[in-house]
């Protein structure tokens, strides 16, 4: 018989930093759409597996001088390429052991989001169908059955990272851990395997500094309105996001956007397109995929990443001090 901790161990020897476990029956207060037990509703279990965004990744960003990294070792590769790989391993070792499982990486290129709205889904939904979002009216797809959802089913990572005991949702809506604060992507595996379920999180990591709402580079994130959604018998809270804004800044573009790609007219207009599409942009090749990366985790992530360090309510040290400021200007001042 399969054990939390057997499992838990198969997960971070495949490559995850940090493990939870939900059962399946905290997301029953979701509705259909977003919810996981729609994809599987014999599911027992949810395995949630968090990967790290090294630190070092946010320096070029921050000094204005090296973006791909971010992306390609950070976003992009994590999403695309060690996330699956990692699953493929953990998995692998789950069905041998006689538990049938769906792995599910931190991409939902497909999914059945166009009639949802934006403002209230938060940081989870950016780069959910980039190129379709707002372009098909809600008929992406329907249900094969009354009552179903529509494929492809889009459920929050960051609520099944919560569902698991790996930590909190953050004011800005991102999802904070007491190892890493902001700083790692979610996967996640539902199976039919009845294992013993993390407790909730009951500790508080988020303090509501503001440091996201003051660096966010879009003024995306509001001060005072926040979004309430209920999950696993709680009612989480964040602050109402601005999706127009938000997708667009996320991508390199907004009112206080640093972004040095920003050029010519044309590669301003491009990169403050409302809602933000790829396929709209004028800058190709690295730039396109290193768009994530720009400028727009600077008040959701890197912000908050400074100040939970600075503060220390977050495991995760390091020799070198991170600041919001260029290391480059600090030593001329």
């Amino acid at each position: 018989m399969l054990t939390s901790e057997q499992v838990k161990k198969w997960a971070l020897d495949s490559g995850a930093d940090i493990v939870g476990i939900a059962s399946m029956d905290r997301f029953a207060e979701l509705p259909v759409q977003y919810n996981p037990q729609s994809i599987f509703p014999e599911a027992k279990s949810m395995v949630v597996m968090g990967f790290r965004i090294f630190r070092g990744l946010f320096r070029g960003v921050k000094e204005g001088t090296f973006f791909t990294g971010l992306n390609l070792m950070g976003y992009a590769g994590t999403k695309w390429v060690f996330q699956p790989i990692a699953l493929w391993k953990f998995v692998r070792e789950m069905e041998s052991a006689g538990a049938e499982c769906i792995p599910i990486p931190d991409n939902f290129p497909w999914s059945n989001i166009d009639s949802a709205n934006g403002d209230e889904m938060g940081q989870g939904f950016i780069d959910v169908n980039a190129n379709s979002y707002g372009q098909t009216n809600g008929n992406w797809s329907r249900p094969v059955a009354p009552g179903k959802a529509a494929p492809d089913v889009f459920f929050q990572l960051r609520l099944a990272a919560y569902c698991a005991g790996l930590g909190e949702v953050g004011y800005s809506g991102m999802f904070l851990t007491p190892e890493f604060g902001p700083r790692q992507m979610f996967a996640a595996v539902i199976t039919d395997a009845e294992l013993e379920p993390d407790p909730l999180f009951a500790g508080e990591i988020c303090d509501k500094c503001m440091a996201c709402v003051k660096e966010c580079p879009g003024r995306a994130i509001s001060e005072r309105e926040t979004v309430k959604v209920r999950i696993a018998g709680q009612e989480l809270e964040w602050a109402k996001l601005d999706f127009a804004k938000c997708s667009v800044a996320y991508h390199g573009g907004g009112e206080d956007s640093q972004n040095p790609f920003l050029v010519t007219e044309q590669d301003k207009e491009g990169f403050n397109r409302q809602p933000y599409s790829k396929s709209k942009g004028y800058k190709l090749g690295p730039i396109l995929w290193s768009g994530r990366s720009l400028d727009g985790m600077r008040g959701c992530q890197m912000a908050c990443m400074v100040h939970l360090e600075e503060t220390g309510r977050i495991r995760n040290s390091y020799l070198t001090p991170f600041t919001m400021e260029s290391d480059a200007d600090s030593a001329k001042a």
